[in-house]
């Protein structure tokens, strides 16, 4: 089974892509960690990607999707992938859907994790999390249980990322929406695409995607 989680910052991606990894047995691909692996490895198009990030440009689509290529031929992702943060917009996605189709591969979904903004702001700028053991915990909604101190390690020191202010947070959302409004009618028109409630609960929204993928399955 090959997905597409969409979402925007702060609709909890990644949660719910580790969910679906630990339950469907099936691999999360993160188009950063895939470059980083690939500099690392230092294979052809890993070297290309680091020369054009030495020179503070970005890695072009074409790069990226060769590393994409190799890295779905790796045994760990012959059972499914799970991609997160690409496609963004709609030149990647036919490349991937050539690629794909090259490989006898096909895209079974979409899903997209919608969130209102006000509350997606509220949720990012409340977060910190623990200075010694990396704890999260936010404003609103998870207190440590006795003020400034750690419920798992007791250390009294908590920090917060510097980009996690409301400026910052509704310009990447602008970002976000402006890029992947036309992927939503792209998958939308080609009938690949699902929405869930990206702002219910984590055991919610796991169950809504459940329901997505069973019905993937039912139809196959």
């Amino acid at each position: 089974m090959n997905l597409i989680l969409l979402g925007p910052p702060g609709a909890g991606k990644g949660t719910q892509a580790k969910l679906i990894e630990d339950s469907r047995k099936i691999v999360q691909l993160s188009t950063g960690d895939m470059l980083r692996a690939a500099v690392a490895a230092g294979s052809d198009i890993g070297q290309k990607a680091k020369a054009v990030m030495e020179r503070g440009e970005l890695v072009s689509d074409g790069i990226v999707i060769d590393i994409i290529s190799e890295r779905i031929d790796e045994p760990d992702s012959q059972a499914g992938f799970i991609l997160d943060g690409f496609p963004r917009t709609v030149a990647q996605a036919e490349a991937l859907d050539t690629l794909l189709a090259e490989k006898g591969k096909v895209l079974d979904a979409v899903i997209e994790m919608r969130a209102d903004d006000d509350k997606l702001v509220e949720r990012i700028t409340g977060r910190f999390t623990c200075g010694n053991c990396g704890e999260g915990y936010h404003d609103v909604y998870k207190r440590p249980a006795r003020e400034g101190i750690c419920d798992k390690c007791g250390a009294t020191e908590f920090k917060r990322r510097a980009d996690d202010n409301a400026e910052t947070v509704r310009s990447r959302l602008e970002a976000y929406h402006a890029q992947t409004k036309p992927l939503i009618t792209y998958y939308g028109d080609r009938g690949k695409l699902s929405s869930v409630d990206g702002l219910a609960s984590i055991d919610d929204v796991e169950k809504q995607i459940e329901e997505v993928l069973n019905g993937i399955g039912s139809n196959e």
